[in-house]
């Protein structure tokens, strides 16, 4: 998804988006990177539906094969022309910075005792949008875009990030587990805080919430029980219609700043019509 929308991105300006595969590659090895110690950080034994490296073969490669990737992505980038190399850099080692950021949020709110729905929000829009942002503003740059047009392709990437993430959030938990490729309900298991967890936290009643207490206070449980009890609850408050109302709020937000790209609706329709395949996705 990262590399098509820089090439996407590109060819809102240029013809010939061929020009520009080596970078968008480099878009798609640091994603792989983040996944890679993602999964170790996580201890994820799934991933694409493969097992994870560091479970495939041991930490210590999961961690040096990530580094390495990350060295190789600055490699693809050299060859970009002095004029845009600087600007480029400097886009991409922001994005890398909030990349990271928001995986240390991801990772403190494991032991924060309550999370806000702002907080979270803002930890998504760090950890998973900051990248799709970048990727179409790679394209953009490269195309000798202006800088208002980087600006809105930017934050067009962001929103549908922030709805993107809400979106894989809905999956991990109620996904067909056959299409999703990861083992649906982990986020469940390992308690994490996710928009689902935090809105019903927000809404539940007490009886409710003490049982969704119990449920994240035990550390001995059979895995599919604690999901089924905890989706129970999800439904009960309408988890999963309220995310979708939050998904496509971002959605829409993302393709009011598309509009403001200045190119021509019949260019901009092609990568209007692949992100709004996004929001239908199941896997």
């Amino acid at each position: 998804m990262r590399p098509m929308l820089t090439l996407l991105a590109y060819q809102l300006f240029k013809d010939d988006p061929r020009e520009v595969i080596k970078y968008a590659v480099a878009v798609e090895a640091f994603h792989n990177f983040t996944l890679m110690h993602d999964d170790i950080m996580d201890k994820a034994p799934l991933r694409r539906g493969q097992p994870t490296v560091h479970k495939k073969w041991n930490m210590s490669t999961a961690i040096l094969s990530g580094d390495v990737m990350l060295v190789r992505v600055y490699d693809m980038l050299l060859d970009i022309d002095d004029g845009k190399l600087k600007t480029i850099y400097r886009a991409f080692n922001k994005c890398a910075t909030e990349v990271c950021e928001g995986q240390q949020w991801d990772m403190e709110f494991e032991t924060h005792r309550s999370v806000t729905e702002l907080e979270y929000l803002n930890m998504i829009r760090l950890k998973t949008a900051a990248l799709l942002g970048f990727s179409l503003e790679l394209g953009a740059i490269l195309a000798g875009a202006s800088k208002s047009d980087c600006d809105h392709l930017r934050d067009f990437g962001v929103n549908i990030g922030i709805g993107f993430q809400l979106k894989d959030d809905l999956l991990d938990a109620y996904a067909d587990s056959d299409k999703f490729g990861k083992v649906v309900g982990g986020d469940i298991v390992a308690n994490k805080k996710t928009f689902l967890l935090i809105k019903s936290l927000a809404l539940a009643d007490k009886r409710q919430r003490k049982e969704l207490d119990h449920w994240m206070s035990l550390t001995k449980f059979k895995k599919t029980e604690k999901v089924s009890a905890v989706k129970k609850i999800y439904d009960a408050l309408s988890i999963p219609e309220l995310t979708e109302k939050k998904i496509n709020s971002y959605f829409k937000k993302g393709f009011s700043n598309l509009e403001q790209v200045n190119c021509s609706s019949k260019t901009k329709s092609v990568l209007h019509r692949y992100t709004s395949q996004l929001i239908g996705r199941e896997s």
